[in-house]
């Protein structure tokens, strides 16, 4: 997908927007209907602008929740959004990555089975010590050794609210490198 010039983004459709989103993050209709309609009432001069605002909109919605915990309706929206984002190191047979997804996740599908066994585990841990999340990190060509040894680190923290932000931090990352890759005007 050819970007459109940040200073249009305002003037997109709703679904020329979405497909932007879909785009840079992962396609997701909560992450959709919350960031279109906020951003539509913005100016962006670059994409590191629009991903820089959505990364705030993000973390202002995790912030909401961190002052009323028992907002269950925010959280799942919340959990929506981090867990549009595919697991690490899944078969592509199994599941299906978008093309941007996949090709972030090559250095963690080799055929290893062993340490194939090992990352599931580790996501099966991760969801269970993070109830309603999925794994996010900006892999960036790390391998999956070192992928593996950041996913113990953070199940060890137990801090849900800890990786809400860390995980919504990584998601503007990935989308910031994604825009790169597409030649946007960063």
């Amino acid at each position: 997908m050819n970007l459109p010039d940040p200073s249009d983004i305002s003037k997109l459709s709703n679904e020329q927007l979405t497909a932007v989103l879909d785009n840079l993050f992962e396609p997701c209709s909560t992450l959709n209907a919350y960031l279109v309609p906020l951003i539509k009432n913005e100016t962006f001069l670059t994409y590191t602008d629009l991903i820089e605002f959505a990364r705030i909109k993000l973390l202002e919605l995790l912030n909401t929740y961190k002052s009323d915990q028992t907002n269950t309706p925010l959280r799942e929206k919340i959990c929506k959004i981090v867990s549009a984002h595919p697991r690490l190191g899944v078969p592509k047979k199994k599941v299906k990555l978008s093309a941007h997804s996949q090709n972030e996740q090559k250095s963690l599908n080799d055929d290893n089975t062993e340490l194939a066994a090992a990352l599931i585990r580790l996501n099966n841990e991760y969801e269970i010590a993070f109830p309603g999340l999925i794994f996010v990190v900006f892999v960036n060509g790390r391998s999956r050794d070192e992928i593996m040894n950041i996913m113990k680190d953070r199940i060890s923290s137990s801090n849900w609210l800890q990786e809400v932000n860390i995980a919504f931090n990584s998601m503007a990352d990935i989308a910031i490198d994604r825009a790169k890759k597409l030649n946007a005007k960063l």
